[in-house]
């Protein structure tokens, strides 16, 4: 694993040669696709990259999954952030991206969430009665089979002998802020989504947190899309380099390798 200082000089060196080649005639755009996880903090990042650069950025957020099959498509796309490697071992083996630029950007964790009332959970684990405490109400996640967070999220119930139990009462949802919706306006008692996303919604609060060893690691790969601008590769420096791993911070993601 790299460390955070290795990825920023790393990072530096490809901003300091694209910055030394000569200068266009105009500003170039960029058009991310990105896992919907990612909004709150790659909005500010993308903000800030764009006024120090004159590049304009243009973010498209959604599942995972929905993403690589659009690129996969022919969507016009120039870089992909994705919320696990299998998508993007997808594209890859399809010759969509640049192996070359891929990189593992980030890291995350999985919780429980509730409403503001909701009671903590003392113990994530075999013996945790979901059911009694969804009471007749539904488990908010993400597709389970397609989408990073709820793939996660089912492999960590079935880690504790969960999932049989609760399956026919998950409200599944095309995308892990979609699940977050569900219950911040109360919809769903309970959710499961990434820690990242409940620090971006203020009507919900974490009321448990799944052991890292009960699901596979959460890595986000992000890489350029063949044959993009160099305005892209400008913009995946950026998102490596100090000032966008702050903003990640921040929002409650983690650093592979940290």
């Amino acid at each position: 694993m790299f460390s955070r200082a290795s990825r920023f000089c790393a990072a530096a060196l490809v901003v300091f040669a694209l910055l030394a080649a000569p200068a266009r005639a105009s500003a170039d755009e960029v058009l991310v696709f990105a896992a919907a996880s990612l909004k709150t903090a790659l909005d500010r990042i993308a903000a800030e990259f764009g006024a120090a650069s004159g590049h304009e950025v243009t973010v498209s957020y959604a599942g995972s999954s929905v993403l690589a099959r659009q690129i996969q498509l022919g969507a016009p796309a120039h870089l992909f952030l994705s919320a696990n490697r299998e998508w993007m071992d997808v594209l890859e083996a399809d010759g969509r991206i640049d192996p070359g630029t891929r990189v593992d950007l980030l890291g995350n964790s999985l919780v429980l969430i509730g409403g503001p009332n909701a009671d903590p959970v003392e113990t994530m684990g075999p013996g945790f009665d979901l059911m009694a405490r969804l009471g007749g109400g539904r488990l908010a996640m993400a597709l389970v089979d397609a989408v990073p967070a709820g793939i996660y999220g089912k492999a960590a119930l079935e880690h504790f002998g969960l999932w049989a139990k609760v399956k026919d009462s998950v409200a599944q949802t095309d995308n892990v802020r979609a699940a977050l919706a569900l219950v911040a306006s109360g919809a769903a008692p309970l959710g499961i989504v990434y820690a990242s996303d409940a620090m971006a919604e203020g009507r919900v609060q974490v009321i448990g947190r799944f052991p890292a060893g009960s699901h596979p690691p959460i890595v986000y790969p992000a890489a350029a899309i063949v044959n993009g601008p160099a305005a892209a590769l400008e913009f995946l420096a950026f998102l490596q380099g100090d000032a966008a791993q702050d903003v990640f911070l921040e929002q409650g993601f983690t650093l592979p390798g940290e």
